[in-house]
């Protein structure tokens, strides 16, 4: 699968995406995924930097928050609509435009930082987007990025829940295989059957990669890995939101910060 066929599943998921997150179904990334992105983070303000896989640009929004000179892409033109009509409504000086992470559209040494929350297993090849973000950033710059986690989003998994409905362990399998273009369907689990039957399910093209291989595509690409998070909810949060009770058994996600010397 090419990034422009991986970018038409995509393109039709930004619609129904963006209405389900922006009415709070996103519960994994609201609660505890995007906020643990950003208490990692380093000190941004007055740097300039590219957001990649930007989406409906909820998350370029928080970094632009924290004083950063934001520019975003996203290779789904229906999302960088919905990105740039939020921006139009209220300006936080973003800069968005339709691209591909395998092709960044910028001069080499262009930012001081890039970030990718979520996106980067959506890519069917990963090691040209890392050479490009390794291109765009200037000497010591860095990329942060989160995606689901090698180990715990595989090929087969299936939640086991207790007769409470609390998960206390997940099935994994099929660690090994690799997974180019397999598309998964689902929704939101947060949001309630009734709003749910009114979208069909997001069709995501799957590309299951090994931690070894994650790694091992960073050190090719030249990037020197700073720091690494497997992050989860406290217990008080697990209780209050029955969605992510399950993000204390397994971690489902996996933040990496790496730089260019």
């Amino acid at each position: 699968m090419t990034d422009e066929e991986a970018g038409r599943y995509w393109n039709s998921n930004a619609d129904a995406w963006t209405a389900l997150s922006r009415a709070g179904y996103d519960v994994y990334r609201d609660v505890m995924n995007t906020p643990a992105f950003l208490e990692i983070l380093p000190d941004i303000k007055g740097l300039r930097g590219l957001d990649i896989g930007c989406g409906e640009g909820t998350n370029t929004r928080a970094l632009a928050e924290r004083g950063a000179i934001m520019s975003a892409i996203d290779i789904s033109r229906r999302f960088v609509d919905h990105a740039t009509a939020a921006e139009a409504g209220d300006p936080r000086g973003i800069r968005y435009s339709v691209a591909s992470a395998q092709s960044l559209p910028f001069a080499d040494a262009s930012f001081d930082f890039c970030t990718a929350f979520m996106c980067m297993m959506d890519l069917p090849n990963q090691a040209q987007a890392f050479a490009e973000i390794r291109r765009v950033l200037k000497p010591n710059g860095f990329f942060q990025f989160s995606i689901t986690h090698p180990c715990y989003d595989t090929p087969h998994r299936r939640n086991l829940r207790d007769a409470s409905g609390n998960t206390y362990a997940i099935e994994v399998g099929g660690y090994f295989d690799r997974i180019d273009g397999r598309i998964d369907r689902w929704l939101f689990s947060a949001a309630p059957r009734e709003v749910r039957e009114q979208h069909r399910p997001f069709e995501v093209p799957r590309f299951h990669r090994t931690i070894s291989e994650w790694f091992n595509l960073l050190i090719d690409a030249g990037l020197t890995i700073d720091h690494v998070a497997e992050p989860r909810v406290s217990e008080e949060v697990a209780r209050q939101v029955q969605n992510v009770q399950d993000t204390r058994v397994v971690a489902y996600f996996l933040h990496i910060r790496c730089s260019k010397r």
